[in-house]
């Protein structure tokens, strides 16, 4: 079963701290980084209190584009749509969880580089969303 990472309240997930747990998935969260910057999309880590764990929440101005949290052996992105917005999820990345409420989760399993593109993709259109 996949183990969350971050548990720690008392220690923040500095880049040191997320080179060191995310090991040989660092590049890629690297690389997120870097695409995020360019998107204009920000990141801010929080402690919550309710999952026990640090989670990234990634915005555009105050929209949340969506959720980062890291696992054993890669991060988890996850973005929540509505009945309306998911239609414009390219087909092939439409993923979709059981729905929590009227919100329709899409959760991305990052390990390397290669699906940042999608990533970057679906976060786009969520960002540009009125």
């Amino acid at each position: 079963m996949p183990v969350q990472l971050l548990a720690e309240e008392a220690i923040y997930p500095s880049d040191e701290v997320l080179a060191i747990v995310l090991g040989e998935v660092y590049p890629a969260y690297q690389a997120l980084c870097e695409s995020l910057s360019a998107a204009q999309i920000g990141m801010e880590w929080r402690y919550y209190n309710d999952g026990k764990a640090w989670l990234c929440k990634c915005t555009h101005k105050k929209k949340t584009v969506f959720w980062l949290s890291v696992w054993e052996g890669y991060f988890q992105t996850g973005f929540f749509f509505t009945e309306k917005t998911r239609e414009g999820v390219p087909e092939h990345l439409q993923s979709f969880e059981k729905p929590v409420g009227k919100l329709i989760p899409l959760v991305m399993k990052i390990s390397d580089k290669n699906q940042l593109d999608d990533l970057m993709q679906i976060a786009e259109y969520k960002k540009n969303l009125k």
